[in-house]
């Protein structure tokens, strides 16, 4: 078996409050703001300007010049390295979900039904 190479994100030296701030824009349900951000984190606006200036210069999250509660401000979100992604759940056995690149999907075809068999015998 080859050993699985790292994401982007664990090649990267980041420092703890580096970490924490990365962790929170990919976490954020909602979008991040930049004027929040540092809030969150328990830090200055400064230090927190320079995380996400270090965390955008090393490819991982993108700044978006927004204006958020009357102010100027940038929206933060993450860039994700495939590595990074989880498709385990979009497996089933071997087999792929049929309804991943469909616009329409036959819940009643045979391509799902099969799917939807062989995730049964993973789980049973």
């Amino acid at each position: 078996m080859m050993p699985q190479s790292k994401s982007k994100s664990e090649e990267i030296e980041l420092k703890e409050k580096e970490k924490e701030g990365l962790e929170l824009i990919r976490n954020s349900a909602n979008k991040t703001y930049q004027s929040d951000f540092w809030k969150e984190l328990e830090i200055s606006s400064r230090k927190g300007s320079r995380i996400v200036k270090k965390l955008e210069g090393e490819g991982l999250i993108e700044r978006t010049s927004t204006v958020y509660n009357g102010h100027n401000t940038y929206e933060l979100q993450p860039i994700y390295d495939a590595k990074d992604l989880d498709f385990t759940l979009l497996m089933a056995g071997n087999m792929i979900s049929p309804f991943i690149g469909e616009e329409k999907t036959d819940a009643h075809s045979d391509a799902f039904t099969q799917w939807i068999m062989n995730l049964m015998e993973e789980t049973s």
